[in-house]
């Protein structure tokens, strides 16, 4: 007689189903643990970007008013360039991004801070000082995304 018994088959199934019971939470991490990743580069990427805005008007490269903080007024601007004042031939553009990276937890819109607001409450205002995710998930580390 060939084949399988009843419940070499149920035994079967059942070792089946414990593993996946297993294999399920850890790949649901994984992916936590990814879009936490690529959540972590996009902001320090866009950080970066802000931060080397400021630098370059720090500098005196990018022209701009005396009652003004320096930081880029949209992130577009990071994309689209900024005309370099310093530039010999006075048409060069500096650039900080590509493009802008989008949130990967909500696939939405950055949530922006002024300069002009408080870490506590984070408005957005006449320019972009800092960007946070819109998610109200918390993160595998206990922290709110954003608090990141």
């Amino acid at each position: 007689m060939k084949g399988f018994t009843l419940v070499e088959m149920l035994i079967a199934a059942a070792i089946v189903a414990l593993l996946a019971t297993v294999a399920l939470p850890l790949a649901e991490v994984t992916v936590q643990r990814n879009r936490e990743a690529d959540l972590r580069r996009s902001l320090r990427d866009l950080r970066g970007a802000i931060d080397a805005y400021k630098r370059a008007a720090d500098e005196g490269r990018i022209e701009r008013k005396a009652d003004r903080s320096g930081f880029p007024p949209t992130l577009d601007v990071l994309v689209e360039g900024v005309k370099d004042v310093k530039s010999p031939k006075g048409d060069d553009k500096i650039f900080f991004l590509r493009r802008v990276p989008r949130d990967p937890l909500t696939g939405e819109k950055w949530g922006l801070r002024s300069y002009a607001s408080s870490a506590d409450s984070p408005q957005a205002g006449d320019d972009v000082y800092d960007v946070f995710t819109k998610s109200a998930a918390v993160g595998l580390n206990g922290v709110p995304y954003k608090e990141w």
